[in-house]
């Protein structure tokens, strides 16, 4: 296992290659396609984000509220294709790691090459045991959105797996072809 600290070290990003697994501490940032939508208008405008994405890492969730005594409620990982059309402007502004679930267009895939960062799953079903590892939530922007709001997350020991990484390499079609082997 490979250990991350957020923000990251964009050197570290272009070791990782598809497979790796990774336990991410530090900062991460939620976002699904409603507030990626807003991220990007901004940028559009020439205005600056709320948020510093800069060697960051975005996580695409929609918690639901916390328990009694529980930093946060269910925090499962979403399909991360809806975010494809908006990754260009934040991997310009720094953004280097982007955890979900499922698979990313080709154009996506070449982005990572081009801006050395990396995709990472989160394993789907496992919302409760995800919640364990985030100690901290707070809502930083996008409040009208609800479980799509933009809140900072601080986690510890979150569990991922590399999926696509920064020089081309894709765990999906590298476990295809495994099996088309046997």
């Amino acid at each position: 296992m490979i250990r991350l600290t957020s923000p990251v070290d964009p050197q570290q990003i272009k070791q990782l290659r598809a497979g790796d697994v990774v336990l991410i501490s530090g900062v991460i940032y939620t976002g699904r396609d409603a507030a990626h939508k807003r991220l990007c208008e901004l940028l559009s405008r020439g205005e600056q984000l709320p948020v510093d994405v800069k060697n960051g890492i975005i996580y695409y969730v929609g918690p639901t509220p916390a328990k009694p005594g529980r930093a946060i409620g269910s925090a499962g990982p979403t399909s991360s294709y809806r975010m494809d059309p908006y990754a260009e402007p934040l991997l310009k502004q720094g953004l280097k790691v982007m955890v979900g679930k499922g698979s990313r267009s080709k154009e996506f895939k070449q982005l990572l090459q081009q801006y050395g960062a990396v995709y990472l799953s989160a394993i789907g079903g496992a919302a409760a045991s995800i919640s364990e590892t985030i100690k901290k939530c707070e809502v930083v922007t996008y409040e009208d959105l609800g479980a799509e709001a933009i809140h900072r997350l601080e986690v510890e020991d979150f569990y991922a797996i590399v999926t696509y990484d920064s020089v081309g390499n894709d765990l999906f079609e590298q476990g295809i072809e495994k099996y088309r082997k046997i």
